[in-house]
């Protein structure tokens, strides 16, 4: 855990990622993108003189497990970077289903789908607004290998986007205020709406009742 207690110093380590506030309904209206939610692993992909570190919520160390997505970040044009998003695997499909990540050893066929940019070449991208750091994040990402792949961002109204999410059975979708920064815990800036019918919540109800 020592890693996510590097959050004080920018640029050195792993943070604490910034975790969406569990809403009934998505927001409406100006004022906000929409982001499918995928059923995988929460990782911090780290790039630095080190190498590559792949950190999940835990604070453990994938990189070994998922081999693919740390070669991907390493092959980035960049000296450093801290890059938040989701590994996944994905079935035939195209829809990220977790008993296919979540399984033992080392999985050749996982993604880390981005969606955020915290630092780049040591500078902290953190207090820059969700637009900018997209930008970033996408501009970095345009010529990556397959195993690290952009997030895509919608604008429509989140009814719209919530709505087509749960007919492609993904996990929902998390929606994200226009003009905001980046803050670890739990965010009132970011927002989670799940498919009642999707798998993951299925499951969180089963281990909350075990």
């Amino acid at each position: 855990m020592s890693m996510l207690r590097e959050r004080t110093r920018p640029g050195l380590g792993i943070i604490e990622p910034c975790l969406p506030s569990p809403v009934k309904v998505p927001p409406s209206g100006p004022g906000w993108i929409h982001e499918i939610k995928h059923d995988g692993f929460r990782i911090m992909a780290r790039r630095d003189g080190a190498g590559v570190r792949l950190i999940t919520r835990a604070g453990n160390d994938f990189s070994g497990r998922f081999p693919f997505i740390a070669i991907a970040v390493s092959h980035l044009p960049v000296r450093s970077c801290l890059i938040d998003g989701e590994a996944i695997v994905c079935d035939e499909d195209g829809l990220a289903v977790f008993d296919l990540i979540r399984r033992h050893g080392t999985v050749t066929n996982a993604e880390h789908c981005a969606f955020d940019l915290l630092e780049l070449d040591g500078r902290d991208l953190r207090r820059e607004t969700i637009e900018k750091r997209k930008e970033s994040l996408a501009e970095l990402l345009s010529g990556s290998r397959h195993s690290l792949i952009f997030n895509e961002c919608f604008k429509e109204d989140g009814a719209i986007v919530f709505r087509e999410a749960c007919q492609l059975g993904c996990e929902g979708i998390v929606s994200k205020r226009l003009g905001s920064p980046y803050r670890s815990g739990r965010s009132p800036h970011w927002v989670k709406v799940k498919n009642p019918k999707a798998p993951a919540v299925t499951r969180e109800a089963e281990e909350d009742w075990r």
